[in-house]
């Protein structure tokens, strides 16, 4: 009973040991709560209890509550807790866009917070959209400006459906984007609103729309959500000192705020700025004189046997004395106390054990190694073969002796060539997967995409798709090299293209004044012509799917190249059209896809028309930052071209004197982006309206503008054949599928 009765008051000490050195403290003086929420330098209350301004918390009480609240004075965020370990949790609104029962929108909230000194956590954050007709949207600007928008679809049709999708957001009336590492987010905006009937088929168990964004593990989605009454969710936001590294800031002591003795700065992984810790043995706060103070190990459970006496021994460590008459380390892990008298047989046991236990050792290391090899090679041929190995090689087999068909790299040549893979490697991050870099042991340089792909009802178009897109010679198609098949998912090889997008040179006022007129009407030839060439052109045709002007990259002497293949599908040569599930981007996606599942090539050719509208007026396909009726530019370019008011929303980066030709590029555009995917025009002949305006163009720029009459006579002067190979880029195609100045003449504006 007293043994028993001894044990619990260690625990009991040791629970107040262990509390102590994680109850963090405030300057003398100064208050250590606001309400139930402690509050630790360097953040304080008032401006003499905390580091400074950026750290200052609002301690009022408010309206609902009858206790002290702490809110963050910069964007009047609740504080939830502070961490010493630069975490800091607030509490976020939920946006939502709710409707009457005929579809009428009832009130509509979205959230734009600036978070001044404390960016998010994009790794330990996410956005989730809540509904059974709603689109989610989330917009984010980092500390040096790049601006980053993602996007999902909630949708269903009943509640039993959304009963059977209890504790998943996998679409079915919940969504989840996730926030891609690499950003440290400052401003952040979230919103919802209806994607097609405005809730009314759904209006009885789901009459609106809900976006939030919420810690990671936090949240967990039921079906009662859809009428969701929280009205906030915890968030992780990133807090350090400054915006200098533990070097910089440590050359000025007096504004260093490392202040203990036994602290150590620690530069801050996610963001500029630095961390005080103390060290390994004392607890307490690091940003205060003797904030740092020693653990006292006798105090709690050590190793100490029993007879042996404990010795604190500063800084952070014990010691066991063995009592009179015994030796050894007095420690359960070590040499406990024994006699002097059995000194000698205890070094024979102890000899003896140690060999045993090395040879023990070396024999399990061995062994150990072996077998992980073993199972290392035995899971390399699992997922080769689980991604399509053997077809691959099948299909290598039927082209052997050509040049063009992939290869198939080892997954140590990918390991060497992007450092395993590390996250300075990366260049970019989307829907269908991560991007690296990489360098060959022949020197080339790569891109190596890490795929998303692991049903394996995809594994055989997976690997057509590879062996089709690898023998497209295309000079503005992006070249794929190869593929691994020893991982868990697929990795792709690239040519490395190192001009960044489209999207980047049109977005960004330093890149944009670049894109001359010229430049942008030739990207959008270069464009059209691939897309012509995998519709009409391609041994099997091709629908790309997924056409945005991120997907279109530039290389130095900015011509376009066509990349990300991820979402494209074969179409089989008996068919017009394929069933798929619906996927694309916000802004970019065929409406009429959209309703229909229908994939057809005419929802690239719609894909397009927003690209060519973003070339000729510089803005975003979709963007919450523009009224309502601007969001979408797709509906507003067409909407001003009915209107006759093409100046009024051409980019003002466009010098160009020859009106008649930005009209005519400008009526392409608005028939692409025509609803009714049949009154829209071919890629093929898309692209031979844009191979004329740029010849008759490239004429005026070389010697000035022309007359009407000069260029009929310019017409008629070139009547010889445009090989399709210079058009779109042939794949052996012949001249009797080559353009010619008559086709060209005949005009999609006049002709229609």
């Amino acid at each position: 009973m007293v043994v028993h009765i001894k044990q619990l008051l260690q625990m009991m000490v040791a629970a107040v040991i262990y509390s102590e050195a994680a109850q963090p403290e405030s300057l003398p003086n100064c208050p250590t709560m606001c309400g139930s929420v402690t509050i630790p330098y360097p953040f304080g209350i008032t401006e003499d209890c905390s580091l400074d301004n950026t750290f200052l918390i609002n301690c009022n009480k408010t309206s609902s509550t009858t206790t002290h609240v702490p809110f963050l004075p910069q964007s009047n965020q609740r504080v939830i807790n502070i961490s010493l370990d630069g975490v800091l949790r607030v509490a976020w609104p939920v946006a939502s866009d709710c409707y009457t029962e005929n579809g009428t929108l009832l009130n509509k909230t979205s959230s734009a917070i600036n978070m001044t000194y404390f960016p998010a956590l994009p790794t330990r954050n996410k956005m989730i959209a809540v509904g059974c007709d709603t689109f989610g949207v989330f917009t984010a600007n980092d500390s040096g400006g790049n601006g980053y928008m993602a996007g999902c679809v909630a949708y269903c049709k009943s509640l039993d459906d959304v009963v059977e999708n209890d504790q998943s957001c996998s679409g079915t009336g919940c969504c989840e984007v996730l926030i891609p590492r690499g950003h440290a987010f400052t401003e952040v905006s979230y919103g919802t609103s209806g994607i097609t009937k405005n809730h009314t088929l759904v209006h009885d168990f789901n009459p609106c729309g809900y976006a939030f964004v919420v810690e990671n593990g936090t949240y967990s989605f039921n079906s009662t959500d859809l009428k969701l009454e929280k009205k906030e969710f915890p968030v992780l936001l990133d807090w350090a000192i400054g915006n200098q590294t533990c070097e910089q800031a440590q050359k000025n002591l007096s504004s260093y705020a490392c202040k203990a003795d036994k602290s150590t700065c620690h530069n801050s992984t996610g963001r500029s700025g630095y961390l005080c810790r103390c060290i390994d043995g004392y607890y307490g706060n690091p940003y205060f004189n003797d904030g740092c103070k020693d653990i006292d190990e006798c105090k709690v459970p050590n190793d100490c046997v029993k007879g042996a006496t404990c010795n604190n021994n500063p800084p952070g460590s014990y010691s066991c004395k063995c009592p009179a008459g015994y030796e050894g380390d007095g420690k359960n892990n070590g040499t406990r106390c024994s006699h002097k008298s059995r000194e000698e047989l205890m070094s024979i046991i102890a000899l003896c054990v140690s060999v045993t236990l090395v040879a023990l050792l070396v024999g399990s290391l061995y062994a150990y190694l072996a077998l992980k090899k073993r199972k290392l090679i035995k899971l390399k041929v699992h997922f080769f073969r689980q991604n399509g190995g053997l077809l691959l090689q099948q299909q290598i087999e039927r082209h052997r002796g050509s040049s063009e068909t992939a290869k198939v790299f080892t997954v140590e040549e990918l390991n060497e060539a992007t450092n395993n893979f590390h996250e300075s490697r990366i260049l970019g991050q989307g829907g269908q997967g991560t991007v690296y870099k990489g360098v060959l042991q022949d020197k080339r340089i790569v891109a190596i995409k890490k795929s998303k792909i692991n049903d394996p009802k995809q594994i055989e178009p997976f690997i057509n798709e590879v062996v089709i897109l690898s023998k497209i010679n295309h000079r503005n198609v992006v070249k794929l090299l190869g593929c691994c098949l020893e991982t868990e998912v697929p990795l792709l090889v690239y040519e490395f293209i190192p001009n960044g997008t489209l999207y980047e040179h049109l977005h960004d006022q330093n890149q944009s004044t670049k894109l001359t007129w010229k430049t942008r009407l030739r990207i959008a030839k270069e464009t059209a012509g691939v897309l012509a060439y995998l519709h009409s052109a391609a041994s099997t045709p091709v629908i790309h799917r997924d056409v945005k002007s991120t997907n279109i990259l530039l290389d130095d002497n900015l011509t376009a190249k066509v990349s990300d293949f991820g979402a494209s599908r074969i179409v089989p040569l008996d068919h017009t059209q394929i069933t798929t599930l619906v996927q694309g981007t916000l802004g970019y996606l065929d409406p009429e896809y959209f309703h229909t599942s229908q994939l057809t090539d005419k929802s690239d050719v719609y894909s397009f028309g927003v690209v060519l509208a973003e070339l000729l007026t510089g803005k975003k396909a979709f963007s919450f930052a523009r009224p309502e009726e601007e969001r979408n530019l797709a509906m507003c370019f067409a909407s001003s071209i009915k209107e006759g008011r093409l100046l009024d929303i051409l980019d003002r980066n466009i010098n160009e004197t020859n009106i008649e030709k930005l009209k005519e590029v400008a009526d392409i555009a608005e028939m692409c982006l025509r609803v009714k995917g049949e009154e829209r025009p071919t890629m093929k002949e898309v692209a031979m309206e844009l191979e004329g305006i740029f010849v008759i163009e490239e004429h005026n720029w070389a010697r000035g503008n022309t007359s009407s009459e000069e260029n009929e006579s310019l017409l008629k002067a070139t009547s010889s054949i445009i090989d399709v190979e210079d058009s779109i880029g042939g794949n052996g195609i012949t001249s009797s599928n080559a353009y010619s100045t008559n086709e060209i003449s005949m005009s999609l504006i006049g002709g229609r």
